[in-house]
């Protein structure tokens, strides 16, 4: 490690990472690889946990090519010095914005998407300039291989790596002095990522997670609203971090909701266990952390299991305490509660009982309820009336507020991200007023009234 980080480091000293068109070519290369490689990449998250071929491609392949795309078509733009307004007080100057790339980054990938959340930031830190050591998750092996191979085909070491293993590898990785720490995962690893950025004063994105509620009022279309919770909530086998955690219903439709529920797993999955579109538990330990779960609960739809596939029908719960255990940490797995309220206050009550999440999803047609929802509660981003796709638009910043995260991405917010603004002023020599300098006796009422007619 210590060798791949000093050739990196190395590297970039030598300016070689600062080439526009270099930028470009690596990402056109990038993109046709991801492109050729289509049916590697799905047979790979199959193998890892069976999942379908359109879930892989609408939330792997082709997000990365729309993000590959936008960086392409952009970079010299976003590359590019911004003017910004000078100051009276520093006339005469012009003032800039150069974005300048941290250096050597560490991106530690998570599971549950384990091509897209692994690949998506490599290609803003190169777009940026950044040399990258990415380390994608052990939990899906075959994932993971293709995505070093891929890498090794298209980056020189110097500039981009592939450093696979488990939990004793990523400790030695955040032992290492890094200019910028990209991690995807869960809150409590995200912590620890935190506390080993801060020896050395490195900087972070911290793409977690948290409970994400779901808010339904009674002016709602039923049927078209649990579609859409049924397909935001099972997509992936409940296994994404923006996923509604619990739903918070008005009371007076709350049994009419959980039948529409029931009708919508079905109308998708048919059964359930043998459906080619639904995905399996990524892993045993995932698997009886979920199941012990479904104890001294209410359940009101599905609850079977099947421990030798590491399957978990889409269940639903009703009205868990919320000091229960399915009620304590995100769920992330095909679990749903249903919680109902009667009044605003209600659903304060639930939702600040929480830490801030990174999504918050509102189903209304009441746009004062509505306007109302959104402002008072704080949280990474949403949607109003359907769930999880507001990830998919690259002009929109992705990230989450307190414990659900720290920073965003994705399109110009990762080429952000990725970059230190550097302020530069180019001051001219032409006309140098002698107001700053001492001696300084009779000129304070003037930069006073400087002061005054600038602010």
């Amino acid at each position: 490690m210590p060798n791949i980080i000093s050739a990196q480091k190395a590297f970039f000293k030598a300016q070689k990472t600062k080439g526009i068109s270099l930028r470009i070519n690596l990402l056109k290369k990038l993109k046709q690889e991801i492109i050729a490689r289509e049916q590697d990449i799905f047979g790979a998250i199959y193998k890892d946990f069976k999942k379908s071929s359109f879930e892989a491609f609408l939330s792997e392949n082709g997000l990365i090519i729309t993000e590959i795309n936008l960086a392409i078509k952009n970079l010299k733009t976003w590359s590019k010095p911004e003017r910004v307004k000078s100051s009276l007080l520093l006339f005469p100057s012009k003032d800039y914005i150069y974005k300048s790339p941290y250096g050597t980054v560490l991106i530690i990938g998570p599971w549950n998407y384990p091509f897209q959340l692994a690949i998506n930031p490599l290609i803003i830190a190169i777009a940026a300039g950044n040399t990258v050591v990415l380390k994608p998750s052990e939990l899906t092996p075959n994932t993971s291989q293709l995505i070093a191979d891929i890498v090794k085909n298209i980056f020189p070491e110097e500039m981009a790596t592939v450093i696979q293993g488990g939990i004793p590898v990523s400790t030695e990785l955040l032992k290492q002095h890094w200019d910028y720490i990209f991690f995807t995962g869960s809150v409590s690893v995200g912590k620890i990522v935190a506390k080993a950025a801060a020896k050395h004063l490195t900087p972070v994105t911290l793409e977690l997670g948290g409970k994400s509620p779901c808010i339904i009022d009674d002016t709602i279309n039923l049927k078209l609203t649990a579609k859409r919770l049924v397909w935001g909530k099972f997509f992936n086998g409940g296994q994404t971090c923006i996923a509604p955690d619990y739903l918070i219903v008005k009371a007076s439709i709350k049994n009419d909701l959980i039948n529409n529920l029931k009708h919508e797993i079905t109308k998708a999955y048919g059964d359930v266990k043998n459906s080619e579109d639904y995905p399996r538990i990524i892993n045993h330990k995932n698997f009886l952390r979920l199941t012990n779960l479904l104890n001294d609960v209410n359940i009101a739809h599905g609850g079977d299991f099947d421990e030798k596939e590491l399957y978990i029908a889409p269940t639903l719960i009703d009205e868990p305490d919320l000091d229960s255990n399915v009620m304590k940490d995100e769920i992330f797995g095909p679990i749903l509660p249903v919680l109902s309220y009667e009044t605003e206050s209600d659903i304060e009550s639930i939702i600040w009982h929480f830490e801030k999440p990174l999504s918050l999803y509102v189903f209304s047609k009441n746009k004062f309820f509505i306007k109302n929802t959104i402002e008072k509660f704080c949280f990474g981003g949403g949607v109003i009336n359907d769930t999880l796709i507001h990830y998919g638009n690259s002009n929109l910043p992705f990230g989450g507020i307190g414990s659900s995260g720290i920073g965003a991405y994705h399109g110009k917010f990762g080429f952000d991200t990725f970059s230190h603004n550097k302020a530069i002023i180019k001051r001219g020599n032409w006309f140098d007023p002698p107001l700053r300098y001492a001696p300084y006796r009779g000129k304070l009422k003037l930069l006073k009234i400087l002061f005054k007619w600038l602010s």
